[in-house]
């Protein structure tokens, strides 16, 4: 449009316009953005995760053997990563030593 042209509409006509052209430019965008993305996980070699549908899969981690168990409850165990189990910490606050805990083969 010329610039005499926008002079003669009205306000509310040019709300309307300014409006219209928003939601247009937004929706060229979104296209755009989305063809380069495509583009980008092509060259990629890959999927985009929101295509697949699902989550990207962790590193699995080997599993850890327990180094210590509860004497007096055999099955708690604890392979010594992350926080102290409660039996544990009761047991070194009644002034035992994490020694007397650990198993034969981890000793």
């Amino acid at each position: 449009m010329k610039r005499s042209t926008l002079e003669i509409l009205s306000t509310e006509e040019l709300c309307a316009l300014h409006d219209k052209v928003t939601a247009t430019l937004a929706a060229k965008i979104n296209a755009e953005k989305k063809v380069l993305e495509d583009r980008l996980a092509k060259l990629n070699g890959r999927l985009r995760v929101a295509q697949i549908g699902e989550t990207p899969k962790r590193r699995s981690y080997p599993t850890v053997f327990p180094k210590f168990r509860n004497p007096e409850q055999p099955s708690e165990t604890w392979a010594g990563r992350g926080k102290k189990p409660r039996w544990l910490t009761a047991q070194l606050k009644a002034g035992k030593q994490i020694d007397d805990f650990r198993i034969g083969l981890a000793a």
